[in-house]
């Protein structure tokens, strides 16, 4: 029998059909439409998996927090508009008649690096990916660690600063706010007095322009704040940087570890690697977590 695994992102829903192998055999992607609800974007993939002749054994959706893991619900996410108190587990066994299971969708990217990838082999492993937001995961023995109301690694509301800003569901000063996609994006908007995307400001950063240096710099210092107090409270093994701004820039990610070693007890210990996954590490995190019935 089949697997699925359902990615929900801000800006784009993905789906994936898993072989007893764990092989991917199908997959569709398409656009995360804020003029309709969310039921009616789910509906979009469970209609691509229902058009398919297979049996299925089971889905796991993972989605961005914050959600009751054991409810199935999503909460308040910050980067989902529309989704919040969404039953989504309820309405999709409902739609298909199918055994589903929520997480975060972080967890499953972690889960996917500490069984089969850049962490495969280490007892304590810590998932960081900088994207759009800034997840996280913290993997035991192979075991996601998910805490008592589904928060555990929730590294996007560690508060780094004493910005007064607060987007929808975060701290002011949070981590997420001052060095994720969205964050970077929206500081340095407001610093050049125009809508400015990472991309461009990376480009700058790269071209030396002393406005986007300083916003780099400064992104950098949080995050290598954040990974400090990450150490000091879990002391993982090994931190798994993933994302598509770390991918993407990995001479951001050298400052910002080169900068981590001030804020760790043991920096000679500071283990740290890339993501083997990619895009895909939530999507076979889901096909692992579903293998577990």
């Amino acid at each position: 029998m089949k697997t699925v695994g359902f990615d929900i992102g801000g800006t784009q829903l993905r789906a994936a059909i898993f072989d007893e192998a764990r092989k991917m055999t199908d997959s569709y992607r398409t656009e995360n439409d804020k003029g309709i609800t969310a039921a009616f974007n789910m509906d979009k993939l469970i209609d691509f998996i229902l058009s398919k002749p297979y049996q299925y054994k089971r889905i796991v959706i993972g989605c961005p927090g914050t959600m009751d893991i054991r409810l199935g619900k999503l909460l308040c996410p910050p980067n989902l508009i529309g989704w919040d108190g969404f039953e989504i587990v309820k309405y999709v066994e409902e739609r298909t008649g199918i055994c589903t299971t929520l997480n975060n969708d972080a967890n499953l990217a972690g889960l996917a690096e500490a069984r089969a990838g850049a962490g495969a082999g280490y007892e304590s492993v810590v998932f960081m990916g900088i994207s759009t937001g800034i997840g996280g995961a913290y993997v035991y023995q192979d075991k996601l660690v998910i805490g008592a109301n589904s928060n555990a690694a929730e590294f996007w509301n560690m508060v780094v600063n004493d910005d007064s800003y607060c987007h929808k569901n975060a701290n002011a000063g949070s981590l997420n706010e001052q060095s994720s996609g969205s964050g970077l994006q929206r500081i340095a908007s407001e610093t050049y007095g125009r809508q400015m995307s990472t991309a461009e400001l990376f480009e700058r950063y790269r071209r030396l322009d002393v406005r986007a240096l300083k916003i780099i710099e400064d992104a950098a210092e949080k995050l290598a704040k954040g990974i400090g107090n990450i150490t000091c409270t879990i002391d993982p093994d090994i931190i798994i940087i993933g994302g598509a701004i770390a991918l993407h820039n990995p001479d951001f990610v050298e400052k910002i570890l080169e900068r981590a070693k001030r804020y760790v007890l043991c920096p000679e210990n500071l283990k740290v690697k890339f993501a083997a996954f990619g895009d895909d590490a939530g999507l076979i995190g889901a096909a692992l977590l579903a293998e577990e019935g």
